[in-house]
Parts: C-alpha cells; sequence; structure tokens
C-alpha cells in the first residue's frame, strides 16, 4: 500500500485542529469532502484515527502514533520536492542558514569566489527552525547552536563561546561584573528550557515549562527591557544586539554555546563537504 500524502496532509489539519469543520477551512474544502478522505485514510491503514461526539474530536493511539510519524514524512517530501527543482535548474545556488550573533560571511565569500557562477544565499535561523530548514529543505548546511535533534543530521562542532545573563540595566544584579546561575533562581526565563537546560537542573523542575511565545531575539531584549525576566544567550549575540537599556554579565558556572554545522546525513554533496570545510577555516568564536 502507498501512502497519498494528500490524505495524511488532510489528516494533520484534523489532528492540530481536533474539529473537521475549522480543518476545513483551513484546508479550503468542504467538510464533507475531508471526512470521507479521513474515512478512506483510516480504511486503507485498517485503523480508526479519531473518536468523535457531538461534543469533541480525539485522536485515538493509532492517531497518536500517526501525528508523531506523519510531521518528519511531510517535512521529507516537502525537501525532497525543493531539491528536485534545484536539481532540475542546475547546482546553481547553496543556502547557508545561521543562527542569530554568527558570522558565516567568510566561508559564504570563500564559497562564491570557489563558484561565481552559483548563488549562495543565507537564512537567518531561531530556535524553532534551526534544524527544521535542514529537513524542509530551506537550507543545505546550517551553522546550529547545540543541543539540537540530530536524528537524520550530520553535525560537525565549529567553535565555542561563552554564555551570559541579559538583565534590564535597573536589575539588582546590573551592576555585578560576573554572576552565578543562581544568582539568578527566582527569575523568570524567557526562553524555552532547551536553550538553556541548566535553569531546569537549577529550578529542579522535573519537566520543561511550556516554551513561550517569544523566539526572535529582538523580542527578548524587548521583555527584557520592559523588566518581565531575563535570558541567557551566546555573548556574540548579547554583543551584536547591544542596547543601552540591558546589559550582559558573564556567568561563571555555566557551560559555553556550543556552535556546529549541521545538514541532512543522506546527502552526498561535494559543496557541503566544501563547505564544511571552508566553516571550520573561517568561522570562528568572537
Amino acid at each position: 500500500m502507498d501512502l497519498d500524502l494528500r490524505k495524511i496532509r488532510y489528516f494533520m489539519a484534523v489532528a492540530r485542529e481536533l474539529n473537521f469543520g475549522r480543518a476545513a477551512r483551513d484546508l479550503h474544502i468542504a467538510q464533507p469532502v475531508l471526512s470521507r478522505q479521513i474515512r478512506a485514510l483510516e480504511a486503507e491503514l485498517g485503523v480508526q484515527l479519531f473518536t468523535r461526539d457531538r461534543r469533541r474530536t480525539e485522536l485515538t493511539a493509532a492517531g497518536e502514533a500517526l501525528y508523531t510519524d506523519a510531521t518528519p514524512l511531510l517535512a521529507g517530501a516537502e525537501a525532497l520536492r525543493r531539491r528536485v527543482g534545484r536539481a532540475a535548474r542546475g547546482a546553481d545556488s547553496f543556502t547557508v542558514a545561521f543562527m542569530p550573533g554568527l558570522i558565516v560571511t567568510g566561508a559564504v565569500r570563500a564559497l562564491t569566489a570557489a563558484h561565481p557562477q552559483m548563488a549562495v544565499d543565507v537564512l537567518r535561523t531561531s530556535w524553532a527552525d534551526q534544524v527544521e530548514v535542514l529537513r524542509d529543505g530551506r537550507a543545505d548546511v546550517s551553522c546550529v547552536r547545540l543541543p539540537i535533534d540530530q536524528r537524520g543530521l550530520k553535525v560537525t562542532a565549529l567553535f565555542d563561546e561563552p554564555r551570559v545573563a541579559v538583565l534590564p540595566t535597573g536589575h539588582r544584579l546590573a551592576c555585578k561584573s560576573e554572576l552565578h546561575l543562581s544568582d539568578l533562581a527566582g527569575e523568570t526565563l524567557l526562553q524555552p528550557y532547551g536553550a538553556v537546560p541548566e535553569w531546569q537542573a537549577m529550578t529542579g523542575d522535573t519537566a520543561p515549562s511550556e516554551p513561550p511565545a517569544v523566539l526572535a531575539v529582538e523580542e527578548k531584549l524587548e521583555h527584557v527591557a520592559a523588566e518581565r525576566g531575563v535570558v541567557v544567550l551566546p555573548q556574540s549575540t548579547a554583543g551584536f544586539y547591544h542596547r543601552p537599556d540591558v546589559t550582559a554579565i558573564a556567568i561563571a558556572d555555566i557551560g559555553p554555546s556550543r556552535v556546529a554545522l549541521a545538514w541532512d546525513a543522506t546527502r552526498r554533496s561535494r559543496l557541503i563537504s566544501e563547505f564544511a570545510d571552508l566553516a571550520a577555516t573561517h568561522l570562528r568564536a568572537p
């Protein structure tokens, strides 16, 4: 049996909304059409994906499993579509993704000089998508900040750099030249625990809190300046986004930010290998 990706996309829309009417509107199709497609998918798989009554729609255990596995499946299909399209146009472009604060100019210039007929593009990422741009085909390589989900990826270390706490200038700790993570106990962290795993260990929480809606560095700093919390950033990121209403202070007892280059492990590209060598030469801690 071959899976119909269109039906999988329909399933994902219903699974996200847990409402056939809203999912149909999102997909711009009639609700009866969507219901028929979901029933057809259930028949093909031989399982029930949803339980429904007049008040609510819920995923079954089989539906939960499909929802988990379908996300990388659809991302892989989209990445394949992008790569096939790129191959049809010829090897005329290469995209380098990078996290805020990282400067990839030297490596990009070197690759451009070696391949003057090729367009070398750059793509800014965030904690939310620094890996997804590889899985969905938007980027050929990504300069990432660890930790990341390394499944299906090839990752090579580049360099480490210190991390700092960014506080509002009127904060009680703003006058210090250095602080310890415990000094920040009781503060609100304006970023997912995954970005600062040491914070979870310090607070003793058994599970990370829900990631805040604030993800972009610029938004984080706006909230810090408004005295709504603190963030922990790599030194280069804090320096790149320097502003007078916040201050960055070194943290004595926290590990460094680890910078690496990542790409899809299934790809066998001479250009990726070439850029990895250039990155090792040109990307350095500030």
